[in-house]
C-alpha cells in the first residue's frame, strides 16, 4: 500500500516537472517555530503547489465549502478549516500560530480577477499583531496562466504554465498602543500588502536583462499573432514586429559595424518601435533624440553621446519640416532613412529574419543601454544613460502596484525621446502583452480624444498641460473606455483632476518621477489614494530626506535597480550615478508613505532671507484665475537678493487684481510676484513641462 509520504513525493515529483517550478526561498524559514505565510492567491492550484513545495509541519488555513469540495486531497494535509463569515476565525488562527506551527493563509481572501493583487483583510493584520509572529511574503507567478485561475479573456491560458514561488525574507509587525485596534489592523494589512508587492517585484526581477530578448520572451508568453503595437497606418503582431526587427538589424549591422551608440530621431510610430529593436538586435545603444529641440541642441545631443549615425525617416522630415537640421547633420553625421533601407529587403534577407524569428535568436551582445537627454537648465545636452534592466525594473514596479492585463489598449503619444513615453508608454505594453496605439505627437489635443474612442484604449498617459487640453476638447463620452489616466512629467492641477472627475467620471492617477530613475519613483494607485500626493515610493525603492535649512520636507534622495547607469557629459564622457541619486526635489513623505512633492529645489526664490517656492506661486496664481497659464521665475535682485517674475497669458492681468484675488483667498504676500510679463503663447518643452531655461534668460535679459 502506498503511504502518504510517498504519495506526496510521486505528486510533487510529477506536478514540479510538468510544470517546470521554481522553488526559491525556503531557507528564509524555519518550520519549528511559529510564522505567517502570505502568499498571493492567483488560481485554484495554488494551496495544492504550496501543500506539496513547503514542510509536512506547515498548517493550511482552508476555507470551510472549500474543504468539502477537496476532502480526499485534504485529509493528507495538516489544514484549519475556517468560515469567513464566523468572527470566530480569526481568534481559532491565532490559537494555532500561539501552538507554535507556521500558518498560510491568503491575506486576499479569494483568488484574484484582476491580475493584480486584490485587497488585504484586516483580520490577517490582527493576526500578526497579536501573534508578533514573523511573516514571509510569498510571490506565486505562473498559475494565474493556467486553466484554473480566474482570468479568462484577461491572460493567455496555458495547460502547463512555468511556475515561480518564492518565500521571502521575515518581517514583524509591531503594535502601537497609542492607536485604536481598529486603526492598527488597517494599517497592518496595508504593510502586508507592501510587503507582498515588494517580494512580488523581488520574485520577478532578472540579474541581467535585454529587452530584444524580453520581447522574444513575451512573444512567447502571450502568442505571437497579438496585436502588440498599432499606430494610424498599420498594425504589428509580436511576429511581423520580431521579423522586421531582424531584418532590419542586419541590414543595418554591417552600415554601423563601427558604431557603439545611434542616434534615433523619430516620432511615435510602429516604424520606431522596429527601430529602435533592431538596434538592440545587434548589439548597439539607441540615443533617442528629441526633435522638438532646435538644431544646434540635437547637434550636440549627437555629439555628447558620441553618435557618428542617425537613422530617421524620410517621411518624418518632410512632415515635421526638418530639413534645415538633416542638413546641417549631414555635415557632420552619416545619415540612414528608413524608406532606403527597406527598399534594399531581397528575399534572401526576409528568408534569413524569418530563421531568426523561428529558432527564438538573441540579441547580439552589448553594452545593453538606452540614451535619454535631459531637458535641464545646462548649457549643453545630458545625456542619461538607462540600462536595459532600469528600465526593466520600473515596468516590474509598476506591475506589481497596478493591474495590467492583455484585455487592456494604451493609447501613447508621449513621445519615445521622454523617459515617461518610452518607459511607461512604450515599453510596458509590449513586455506585458498589453495592446499599443502610438501616435506621433501629444498636441492634436482635438484628434487624440477621438483616436482613444475609435481604438477602445483602456489606459492614457500624459502630462497635466496635455490632459488638460484633452479634458477641454473631448465630448464626455469620448473616454468610455479608459480604465487608467495616468499624469505624469509635471505636478498634476487640482482643476485638470477636478475637470476628469466631473465630466468623465475618471481619477487620474497621478506619478512622480524623473528621466534618470526611469522614471517612476512613486504613484497613486486605485487601492492607494491620497489626495495631493504622488502615491508611495514603488517596491525596490529606498530614499532619504536631506534637510534644508528654511524649506519645510527634505532634498530627496533614492537608489534602487531603476536608478540610472550614469550621465553622459559633454567633452566629459560618462559619469557614473552615485550610490545615492539626488532628485533634486523638495518632498515630504508621510508616516503612511505618501509622497508629496512641494517644489524643485532649484525653483525657490530668497527674498529678503525667506525661501519661496515658484511652484507655489504658480499654484497661488492658478487658484486665482484658473484658466490662466502662468510659469514664474527668479531674477537676481540688489535690494531683496531675488524677485520673481511672473509670465502669464492674460493681457488684462495687473498686480492689483493678482493681490485682491489673493488676499481673498488668503494667499500668502511672499507669493505675489513682483512683474508681470504678458505673453500669447509660454513655451514648452516637448514633454508639455513649461520652457523654464528659455523664460529665466528672457526675464534676465530685461
Amino acid at each position: 500500500m502506498i503511504t502518504v509520504k510517498v504519495a506526496f513525493t510521486l505528486l510533487r515529483f510529477v506536478l514540479f516537472r510538468l510544470f517546470r517550478v521554481r522553488f526559491r526561498g525556503l531557507e528564509q524559514l524555519d518550520s519549528s517555530k511559529p510564522a505567517l505565510l502570505l502568499p498571493n492567491h492567483v488560481s485554484l492550484l495554488d494551496g495544492v503547489f504550496l501543500m506539496l513545495a513547503l514542510p509536512r509541519d506547515v498548517v493550511f488555513v482552508v476555507n470551510t465549502q472549500i474543504a468539502k469540495r477537496f476532502a480526499p486531497l485534504l485529509r493528507f494535509c495538516n489544514i484549519v478549516t475556517v468560515d469567513p463569515l464566523n468572527p470566530y476565525s480569526v481568534r481559532h488562527m491565532i490559537k494555532v500560530v500561539q501552538k507554535g506551527s507556521p500558518l498560510v493563509v491568503f491575506p486576499e481572501g479569494r483568488i484574484t480577477t484582476t491580475g493584480g493583487l486584490m485587497k488585504m483583510y484586516g483580520g490577517v493584520g490582527y493576526i500578526a499583531l497579536k501573534t508578533g509572529v514573523p511573516i514571509h511574503p510569498v510571490a506565486i507567478n505562473g498559475l494565474e496562466q493556467s486553466n484554473l485561475s480566474y482570468l479568462k479573456g484577461l491572460v493567455k491560458r496555458r495547460l502547463l504554465p512555468p511556475v515561480a514561488i518564492t518565500v521571502g525574507k521575515a518581517y514583524r509587525i509591531a503594535s502601537d498602543p497609542e492607536q485604536s485596534v481598529k486603526i492598527q489592523k488597517e494599517q497592518a494589512a496595508g504593510q502586508i500588502g507592501r510587503l507582498l508587492q515588494q517580494e512580488l517585484f523581488n520574485s520577478r526581477m532578472k540579474p541581467e536583462v535585454n529587452l530584444f530578448d524580453e520581447l522574444t520572451a513575451a512573444a512567447a508568453r502571450h502568442g505571437s499573432g497579438f496585436p502588440a503595437c498599432e499606430d494610424a497606418t498599420q498594425l504589428l503582431s509580436y511576429k511581423k514586429l520580431l521579423l522586421a526587427s531582424h531584418v532590419l538589424g542586419r541590414k543595418l549591422a554591417p552600415l554601423l559595424k563601427d558604431d557603439a551608440n545611434v542616434a534615433l530621431l523619430m516620432p511615435n510610430a510602429c516604424g520606431h518601435v522596429v527601430a529602435l529593436f533592431s538596434l538592440i538586435r545587434i548589439g548597439k545603444t539607441p540615443a533617442i533624440l528629441n526633435f522638438s529641440n532646435g538644431p544646434q541642441q540635437l547637434a550636440e545631443a549627437c555629439e555628447t553621446a558620441s553618435v557618428r549615425t542617425v537613422l530617421t525617416s524620410r517621411q518624418f522630415v518632410e512632415k515635421a519640416k526638418l530639413q534645415p537640421l538633416i542638413e546641417l547633420f549631414e555635415e557632420r553625421f552619416t545619415v540612414l532613412y528608413l524608406e532606403d533601407l527597406r527598399s534594399t529587403v531581397t528575399k534572401g534577407d526576409k528568408l534569413r529574419g524569418l530563421a531568426d524569428y523561428t529558432f527564438r535568436a538573441k540579441a547580439a551582445p552589448g553594452p545593453n543601454e538606452v540614451i535619454l537627454f535631459t531637458s535641464g537648465s545646462e548649457s549643453k545636452p545630458k545625456g542619461v544613460v538607462l540600462g536595459h534592466r532600469n528600465l526593466f525594473a520600473n515596468i516590474q514596479q509598476a506591475r506589481s502596484v497596478i493591474d495590467f492585463t492583455s484585455k487592456d489598449k494604451v493609447f501613447n503619444a508621449m513621445p519615445m525621446f521622454h523617459s515617461f513615453g518610452l518607459t511607461a508608454g512604450t515599453m510596458l505594453p509590449l513586455l506585458s502583452g498589453i495592446k499599443l496605439f502610438l501616435y506621433p505627437s501629444p498636441l492634436h489635443y482635438k484628434v487624440i480624444p477621438e483616436l482613444v474612442y475609435t481604438s477602445n484604449s483602456t489606459i492614457l498617459f500624459g502630462t497635466s498641460t496635455f490632459l488638460a487640453a484633452y479634458g477641454k476638447s473631448a465630448h464626455p463620452y469620448d473616454f468610455y473606455s479608459l480604465r487608467y489616466v495616468v499624469a505624469g512629467a509635471e505636478k498634476l492641477k487640482d482643476d485638470v483632476r477636478q475637470l476628469w472627475y466631473d465630466k468623465f467620471g475618471i481619477r487620474i492617477l497621478e506619478g512622480y518621477g524623473t528621466t534618470e530613475t526611469a522614471p517612476v519613483l512613486a504613484l497613486i494607485t486605485p487601492m492607494a489614494f491620497k489626495r495631493g500626493s504622488v502615491g508611495r515610493l514603488l517596491p525596490g525603492i529606498e530614499c532619504l530626506l536631506e534637510k534644508i535649512p528654511g524649506i519645510d520636507g527634505g532634498n530627496l534622495h533614492v537608489r534602487g535597480p531603476n536608478v540610472m547607469k550614469g550621465y553622459l557629459l559633454h567633452d566629459q564622457g560618462f559619469v557614473p550615478c552615485p550610490d545615492w541619486y539626488d532628485c533634486g526635489d523638495v518632498v515630504d513623505i508621510d508616516a503612511d508613505g505618501y509622497v508629496t512633492v512641494l517644489s524643485r529645489r532649484k525653483r525657490f526664490a530668497k527674498i529678503a532671507g525667506e525661501m519661496v517656492s515658484l511652484g507655489a506661486v504658480e499654484e497661488m496664481v492658478a487658484s486665482c484665475f484658473p484658466d490662466l497659464a502662468a510659469a514664474a521665475v527668479s531674477v537676481p535682485d540688489s535690494r531683496k537678493g531675488e524677485r520673481i517674475v511672473l509670465f502669464h497669458t492674460s493681457p488684462d492681468l495687473t498686480i492689483g487684481a493678482l493681490k485682491e484675488k489673493a488676499r481673498a483667498l488668503g494667499g500668502s504676500p511672499l507669493l505675489l510676484p513682483s512683474q508681470l510679463r504678458f505673453f500669447d503663447k509660454l513655451p514648452v518643452l516637448g514633454s508639455g513641462k513649461p520652457d523654464y531655461l528659455t523664460l529665466k534668460q528672457w526675464a534676465e535679459a530685461e
